[in-house]
């Protein structure tokens, strides 16, 4: 499943014997045994061409649904807000109508795309799943989002990098997908982390070099020593906790995690091609968006990523998009072959 919180860190909290956090832990136990069904939706194109053009016209409204599941693991749930209607009253519904609307904005502004599907299609979500349900998820069909434990974690539709990044993987299955296991699925979850953070970044006005980089900044209570559950600037810095342990993310190869759990780490060493994006992105400068964002997502949608593609052949294929797009001594395609010899995917310059 394409979750915000890896398991890993789930079974760190479950484990715990902290008095404090019995609840937490018990709340970790019951996440981690949710079951949660998984209905992949098929990727199809569809263009309209007026001569050698493809035609957009006008500026496409979201549609969005936002239900609640009430504290039951029940999907859809019952339908309590649809777009243009007026704010709920209930933060998580309201939040995520936001949000949702925050990712929108920016698929559309940034790269013309209209929904996760590129069609206007609509935007679900669930809000309120299960009982202190530790976790969000992109299920194939919508995004869910649990309330946390409110030990440990908060609800989880206050994060705006949480909400864009659930719909990040709707837009990677959309686009023909990245099997989620070992390098591929790490590069699934880097992907969306980096509309997550782009998405941010684009509703606050910020450059690259002004933004935080954090995924799920604000989803821990004060209880826990950290800051985010990812640091795309700094893999491995993002928490350092007496009870969910240090932050295991490398950022370079040469500490690439080699395990059977997580799908073959792919929370874990998505560190890598986050860091990648980070160096390219911050080494170009201005909004990230314009030009280190719009390598990636041209890469992503072009047609040609293989759905096993590992790192090396996703920095490959963005080195050319980068080249195509721009020139191949261009400062864009520089950045782009710099980033990724920097975490040890590709020869050449090396991290010391």
């Amino acid at each position: 499943m394409h979750a915000i919180v890896p398991p890993y860190l789930l079974r760190r909290l479950a484990a715990t014997d902290e008095p404090h956090l019995a609840a937490a832990a018990e709340a970790a136990r019951a996440t981690l045994a949710a079951p949660r069904a998984y209905h992949p939706s098929p990727a199809t194109i569809d263009l309209s061409v007026e001569g050698d053009a493809l035609v957009v016209e006008g500026s496409p409204d979201p549609d969005r649904v936002i239900s609640d599941a009430e504290q039951r693991e029940v999907l859809p749930g019952r339908r309590v807000r649809r777009e243009g209607e007026v704010a709920s009253g209930d933060t998580a519904v309201d939040e995520a109508y936001d949000g949702l609307g925050a990712a929108f904005d920016f698929l559309w502004d940034a790269f013309d795309r209209a929904s996760v599907d590129g069609r206007g299609g609509t935007l679900a979500a669930t809000v309120h799943y299960g009982e202190r349900y530790d976790n969000a998820f992109w299920n194939g069909e919508r995004m869910v989002f649990g309330d946390g434990d409110g030990e440990v974690f908060q609800g989880f539709t206050g994060s705006i990098t949480v909400i864009a990044h659930e719909l990040g993987h709707g837009v990677v299955e959309d686009s023909g997908g990245l099997d989620y296991q070992g390098q591929s699925g790490a590069l699934n979850e880097s992907i969306a982390d980096v509309f997550g953070a782009l998405t941010e970044q684009h509703s606050l006005g910020q450059s690259a070099g002004e933004a935080s980089w954090l995924i799920g900044e604000g989803i821990f209570t004060d209880a826990v020593q950290g800051s985010a559950l990812r640091s795309m600037s700094a893999p491995g810095t993002a928490y350092d906790d007496d009870v969910l342990g240090r932050d295991p993310q490398p950022a370079h190869m040469r500490d690439y995690v080699e395990t059977t759990e997580d799908n073959g780490g792919v929370h874990i060493n998505s560190g890598i091609p986050n860091k990648a994006f980070h160096l390219a992105a911050t080494a170009l400068g201005g909004r990230a968006w314009e030009r280190a964002g719009c390598v990636w997502y041209l890469t992503l949608t072009g047609g040609t990523l293989a759905r096993d593609a590992d790192f090396a052949a996703f920095a490959a294929a963005t080195t050319a998009t980068a080249a195509a797009e721009y020139g191949e001594n261009s400062e864009e395609a520089e950045a782009v072959r710099t980033a990724w010899a920097a975490v040890g995917v590709t020869s050449g310059v090396t991290r010391d």
